[in-house]
This record gives C-alpha cells, sequence and structure tokens, in this order.
C-alpha cells in the first residue's frame, strides 16, 4: 500500500494520474460487470452517504470505488473537490461522462486498491459498499484510507448489513461484519483515530421487480484527531 500512483486516463474534468497496473483478472471481472449494460446504478447518491454529508462543510474528498460516479458527482455539485477512483476503466469513463452532463469536476484515477493508493489527504474519504466477490484485504485499504485523512478528517463506511431477497448472493453463506468488526479490523491508533459513529439503520427498498425489502446498512464514521 505505499504505491501512490494511478493510471492515465483522458479525462474531460481534471488533469490525468501517472500509470499503476491492474491485474487482468481483476480488470476483465470489473470491466464485465459494468460493460453488460449501458448503466449500473442509478446515478443518485447513495441516501445513507447523502444524509450524512450534506451537514459537513466542503473539503477534498476521495470517492473509494466511484462506480459510475453518482456520489462523486454529487460531492462536486456541493462545492467538495473530488477524486474518484476505481479499478474498471468503464466505470471511470461513465464517472467522467456523468461529471460533463452535470456541468461539475472530478478527478479520476483508476487504482487497484490492493496495489497502489491515491496520493494526498483527504477531508472525507467514501467507501460505499466498498466490497468484492475477488480476493480483497479491505481492512487494509481502509487503514490505509484512514491514514489519508487529514486531521480532523472522516472516513465513511456504508456496508451491507443484509442483503435483498432478490440479490443473486441473498442465499450465499456470507457473513456481513459489523461496524464495531470492521473499526476492530481496521486496528488503528486510539490516540489518533477514533470512531465516531457507529449505526444499523434500516431503509425500504424496491427490487427490479417491485418487491419491497428492509434493508439494514452498517455505517462506521471514523475520525483523525486533531494534532
Amino acid at each position: 500500500m505505499t504505491e501512490q500512483h494511478a493510471e492515465a486516463v483522458p479525462d474531460a474534468t481534471a488533469p490525468a494520474a501517472a500509470p499503476a497496473e491492474v491485474p487482468e483478472e481483476t480488470e476483465r471481472f470489473w470491466d464485465d460487470l459494468y460493460g453488460a449494460k449501458e448503466q449500473v446504478w442509478s446515478g443518485r447518491p447513495n441516501p445513507v452517504f447523502a444524509g450524512i454529508v450534506e451537514r459537513i462543510c466542503p473539503g477534498r474528498a476521495l470517492d473509494l470505488g466511484c462506480g459510475e460516479g453518482g456520489d462523486a458527482t454529487w460531492l462536486a455539485g456541493r462545492g467538495w473537490t473530488v477524486t474518484g477512483v476505481d479499478v474498471s476503466g468503464t466505470a471511470l469513463q461513465r464517472t467522467r461522462a456523468l461529471a460533463i452532463a452535470r456541468g461539475v469536476e472530478v478527478r479520476t484515477e483508476r487504482h487497484d486498491l490492493t496495489r497502489t493508493f491515491p496520493a494526498g489527504t483527504f477531508d472525507l474519504v467514501s467507501a460505499q459498499f466498498l466490497q468484492s466477490p475477488l480476493g480483497f484485504p479491505r481492512h487494509h485499504v481502509l487503514r490505509a484510507a484512514a491514514h489519508a485523512l487529514a486531521p480532523g478528517g472522516l472516513l465513511l463506511v456504508v456496508d451491507h448489513g443484509s442483503l435483498p431477497p432478490w440479490s443473486q448472493h441473498s442465499h450465499e453463506h456470507r457473513y456481513l461484519p459489523t461496524p464495531r468488526e470492521v473499526f476492530d479490523e481496521i486496528d488503528l491508533d486510539p490516540a489518533r483515530w477514533h470512531a465516531e459513529l457507529m449505526d444499523q439503520p434500516q431503509r425500504e427498498v424496491t427490487g427490479p421487480g417491485g418487491q419491497q425489502a428492509n434493508l439494514i446498512d452498517n455505517v462506521l464514521i471514523v475520525r483523525r484527531a486533531m494534532p
């Protein structure tokens, strides 16, 4: 997690970054996922994320696993200076296109976060549903994210606390860690970081066939201490 460079990608909204390798298997998996549809996600910000961040004064934000840019462009529209990161070049192309359509600026960098991490410090690092069916040492990534916080900055992690019944993964024996377990696994120095919020709110969602379900989101906010 010490390398700090990204693959150069054409970006109409911000300068390109320096290059870094993405493993072929990882690249293929995520590009296939995004390439299967013209649009995978809604383009709207995640509601739990938006409800928390709308109360924060804008600064520098890093969106890990930004996907098609719904959260990143929403942040930019509220005055944040945003870097969106994803392993999929297809996803980053869609983020840039959405930024142009919405008249905002989002810097994009391509990273396999198991190998490289964006340079710089940030007032907000967002990790929204940063979960992968591939081998993914997420606690290392989240620890790097915490270290990338500026003093007083926030790491906002929102995970699945339950899966919708229509999910292709809903019947698999997958353990979804609680916010406390996620925080403990990151293993941060309590003198420098503390958990500001650990919550498991519920929300009602509608499935692709009109099904209704109540889902649990696991929410963790970590703040870096001021010097």
